[in-house]
């Protein structure tokens, strides 16, 4: 499990915001965190219980009517003018049923509406779904599924401790698109312990033959609390190895690139049409509303979480009080520098007025920056940028 939240200043009881807060909401989105897993991933400290983690008062059939109970309070506090983006993830979400999710979505529907052509994101581990699942996800008003693959080893599954077998995950993006869906993710882990560079071109290979049109690839980070982090201390699995990960994001790049998929986010790609609206929203600095425990929020420069554990974000909301945990201000200062370190990853960049000058100029100087875009005013990294954007990140928030 994660680590505790920070204390932040106390969230009113009815949830309520600043007026400053909501007299602008522009695009707008909804989290839904589902904190339910059968089993616990070594390498993963999300905010995650599993059945004997959960003790009393929490419960998956009841869930949907909990996070309903804090939509109703979250529709008191803000009222877009529609909701473009829906994105269930956790955990688990696709241990709850397809008319749990469903319901869930059909209230936010009628809540706040949905946007024609709003997109409505679930993610699914490959074991928890099969085609008839699929198909109830999809008549549910689901557009887009998010598969986590990590990879198609047998080897590094085991050291992930990933249940599923090396073939399920694209198996099940194919039976979504067989289920309707247009829109389907991939995501892959790379540097874990063990993996070898032909292990990485099989996980590659495995993805673009499953005919998805959006893939994630990230570096493995190992955190602290995790079982993984625990088994490296021990001496029993090596640290990952820069070296290593930056050669696994090449290998992506080329493999990816030449099958049609293009780099939007350093750690995405996606075919023509086939971008996660949801992430570009949280990228680009946009509204929404976290839903679960443990979820976090944006509105109009308030950034709030809700209590961790299901049991007490149940009962707060049983109670009629907002689940909050605590929430903070971004000063005007805090929200320029989320937004470069957010749109500099972006294939698009930022303008260079919004960044610091001399530091951009080094990381022209080093290679690390386009040098068109740059003439052009903008800020756009480089594949060599990529794989160091966090020292540009350093080098231009000054």
């Amino acid at each position: 499990m994660a680590g505790a939240l920070p204390d932040g200043e106390p969230v009113p009881i009815d949830g309520s915001l600043p007026p400053s807060a909501t007299s602008d909401i522009g695009d707008f989105g909804v989290y839904i965190h589902v904190p339910f897993c059968a089993s616990r991933c070594g390498y993963c400290d999300f905010n995650t219980y599993t059945a004997s983690e959960l003790g009393g008062g929490a419960s998956r059939e009841e869930y949907a009517e909990t996070v309903l109970a804090e939509l109703a309070l979250a529709a008191t506090v803000v009222q877009p003018s529609r909701v473009d983006t829906v994105f269930v993830g956790g955990g688990t979400p696709t241990l709850l049923s397809p008319g749990d999710l469903g319901r869930i979505v059909e209230g936010i529907d009628r809540v706040w509406g949905l946007a024609p052509g709003a997109e409505v994101t679930t993610e699914a581990n490959p074991e928890s779904v099969d085609l008839s699942y699929l198909r109830g996800l999809k008549a549910a008003g689901f557009t887009r599924i998010s598969l986590g693959m990590q990879s198609a080893s047998e080897n590094v599954l085991r050291v992930l401790d990933r249940k599923h077998t090396a073939g399920r995950a694209p198996q099940a993006a194919l039976e979504a698109r067989e289920a309707g869906f247009e829109h389907v993710n991939l995501d892959l882990i790379y540097g874990t312990p063990g993996e070898t560079a032909d292990d990485f071109a099989r996980s590659l290979d495995a993805v673009i033959a499953a005919g998805v049109d959006h893939v994630s690839a990230y570096a493995l980070i190992v955190e602290d609390g995790t079982r993984m982090a625990t088994r490296m201390r021990r001496g029993e699995l090596p640290y990952p190895s820069d070296d290593v990960a930056a050669d696994r994001y090449l290998a992506a790049e080329e493999a990816l690139t030449s099958a049609g998929f293009e780099w939007y986010e350093v750690s995405n790609w996606a075919k023509k049409g086939g971008k996660c609206r949801h992430n570009e929203l949280y990228w680009t600095g946009a509204d929404w509303w976290g839903l679960g425990p443990g979820a976090h929020s944006h509105v109009g420069g308030v950034r709030w979480w809700n209590v961790k554990h299901p049991t007490a974000y149940a009962k707060r909301l049983n109670a009629g009080e907002s689940p909050g945990h605590g929430r903070e201000l971004l000063t005007a200062e805090d929200r320029h520098l989320e937004d470069v370190m957010l749109r500099v990853r972006l294939r698009d960049g930022i303008p260079l007025t919004r960044v610091d000058a001399a530091g951009a100029a080094r990381a022209r100087d080093g290679g690390l920056l386009d040098p068109v875009a740059y003439a052009q005013g903008r800020l756009v990294l480089t594949l060599r940028g990529r794989l160091l954007a966090d020292a540009v990140i350093r080098d231009v928030t000054g």
